[in-house]
């Protein structure tokens, strides 16, 4: 009995190395895969250290590669992207490390493109409604609402 336990203890091991390796993880994940692949509980902590310590599993490399590769490619604002690190149960210090990684001009300039892509993509005659949707839509997306309310008066301006 004892033997097959460590087997099935080291296969767990493998296949969560496996899992953690071909896309970044974060300790809520594997935790939720360890539940799907019906680990018992008690072997849990076993198998995160293991992943730990061998650097399958790194919550500060996760915050980082999360926040640059959400803001390049679904071009989230820092808001959705910190709400989307905390709701994955990762610490507001390792939040901060994460959002560092974007770089200021960067995020100012994507802002400014997604604004006028997103005003000129909204075909909306009635403005109060055009205006509504377009700060729905850039606040869904995380963007500071500061930035989101000024610049809907700005291009609002212009049209």
């Amino acid at each position: 009995m004892n033997s097959q336990s460590a087997t099935s203890l080291s296969e767990i091991v493998q296949k969560m190395e496996y899992y953690c390796s071909y896309q970044e993880r974060c300790h809520a994940e594997v935790v939720q895969k360890l539940y799907t692949l019906s680990v018992p509980q008690n072997q849990h902590d076993e198998v995160i250290v293991h992943l730990i310590n061998h650097n399958f599993l790194n919550e500060e490399r996760f915050a980082k590669l999360f926040s640059i590769s959400k803001f390049h490619q679904k071009k989230w604002g820092k808001k959705r992207i910190s709400s989307e690190l905390k709701q994955r149960n990762l610490s507001d210090y390792l939040i901060r490390i994460g959002l560092k990684e974007i770089p200021e001009e960067e995020y100012e300039s994507t802002f400014s493109e997604l604004a006028e892509k997103t005003w000129d993509s909204i075909t909306e005659k009635n403005i109060l409604k055009k205006r509504k949707k377009f700060c729905d839509t850039l606040l869904r997306k995380g963007w500071e609402s500061d930035w989101v309310y000024e610049t809907s008066k700005k291009l609002n301006r212009l049209s």
